[in-house]
């Protein structure tokens, strides 16, 4: 698999063979596996952060089979039909699409997937699930360039691409605010952002899994993996219960509302997250909750605070869902694309 033939145009410098070092935009890289690695040292959240993920996304059989096709239906409900989208056609045949902390490339794919032969798709994770992604595109036939950094040194010219992608990545960064705000950078004027980030919850949930991610956070990552399958074991027990109670009216003290809902749904939004679904084995619940619990860093914020953040870095909402479990947001870069801002050729 070599380098996509744009390559060299967007990044703005020649690029080495396998091995080889150079600079691009500010970043020291190295061309390694056909994957541009990053250079640079990370906080000790993000190391602990990209060690996690790297253990998650390496392994494949806990995400290919149900895991993807309910990530599949979810981000459809999430963002749309985005490749039937009007405003795909505002850049050209082949958009150069920045997916910002890609991880094995699974919401990329699942998402795209019906447009990614003709995406120009740069695909960028802290941790070396890029080798996933890699990985993954290579087995479907499908191009696209690599590259292994921290999300605020992304080796990218300014005002570069036409769209990113950043499912629910930026929450994963030492600052939620701070990453959203640099990865615009790279986004041309006119450009669109689609991204999803986690929802501040009721005050057990929260205390639950800042208590939880705390206790798990010191643990090698194939540790964290046994010590979160009882709870896994729990979730699917209530799950199974089937079992459906009345909240007879509000609990604002516990932002627990009045309702019909199921156990396993009563515990899962409001006292701790044991994610569960039938057709999903075991294994796939608990990558569910290993993604959940185990990253040092997993921010959650509120509507009101992203909508302050877009307005800020002069972002305009055109599309917007408000979960129970976060939100997610379609944005356009206030301005239009100008001539100094073009498209480098397929």
């Amino acid at each position: 698999m070599s380098m996509p033939s744009w390559t060299e145009e967007l990044i703005g410098t020649k690029i080495p063979a396998n091995g080889g070092r150079f600079t691009a935009n500010g970043v020291s890289l190295v061309r390694e596996g056909n994957i541009l690695r990053a250079q640079n040292i990370l906080s000790s959240s993000q190391s602990q952060t990209s060690q996690t993920f790297a253990y998650k996304w390496k392994r494949r059989d806990t995400f290919e089979g149900a895991v993807s096709e309910n990530m599949r239906r979810w981000l459809i409900e999430k963002y749309g039909d985005v490749w039937e989208a009007p405003w795909l056609k505002d850049y050209g045949d082949h958009p150069i699409l920045l997916d910002a902390g890609c991880g094995g490339g699974m919401s990329g794919l699942e998402l795209w997937g019906p447009v990614m032969p003709r995406l120009r798709y740069v695909g960028v994770d802290i941790s070396s699930a890029i080798d996933v992604a890699r990985d993954r595109f290579r087995e479907r036939g499908l191009s696209g360039l690599f590259i292994q950094s921290d999300l605020q040194q992304i080796p990218l010219p300014e005002n570069s691409v036409d769209i990113i992608f950043s499912e629910g990545a930026l929450h994963h960064t030492d600052n939620t605010r701070a990453a959203l705000k640099n990865v615009c950078r790279y986004l041309r004027r006119g450009g669109r952002i689609l991204f999803y980030v986690y929802r501040k919850k009721g005050p057990i949930r929260e205390f639950t899994d800042d208590y939880l991610r705390d206790r798990l956070q010191h643990m090698a990552p194939e540790e964290a993996w046994a010590a979160l399958m009882p709870l896994t074991k729990l979730g699917k027990v209530l799950g199974e219960l089937n079992l459906e109670i009345n909240v007879p009216e509000d609990i604002e003290l516990l932002d627990i509302p009045a309702g019909k809902t199921d156990i396993q749904r009563l515990f899962y939004w409001h006292i701790f997250k044991a994610f569960y679904r039938p057709d999903m084995t075991l294994d796939e619940l608990n990558h569910m909750n290993f993604d959940w619990y185990t990253p040092r860093n997993a921010h959650r914020q509120t509507p009101e605070q992203v909508r302050a953040w877009c307005s800020e870095i002069a972002l305009q909402i055109e599309h917007e869902r408000i979960e129970q479990a976060g939100i997610t947001i379609i944005a356009r870069k206030r301005g239009h694309l100008e001539g100094g801002e073009k498209t480098p050729r397929a």
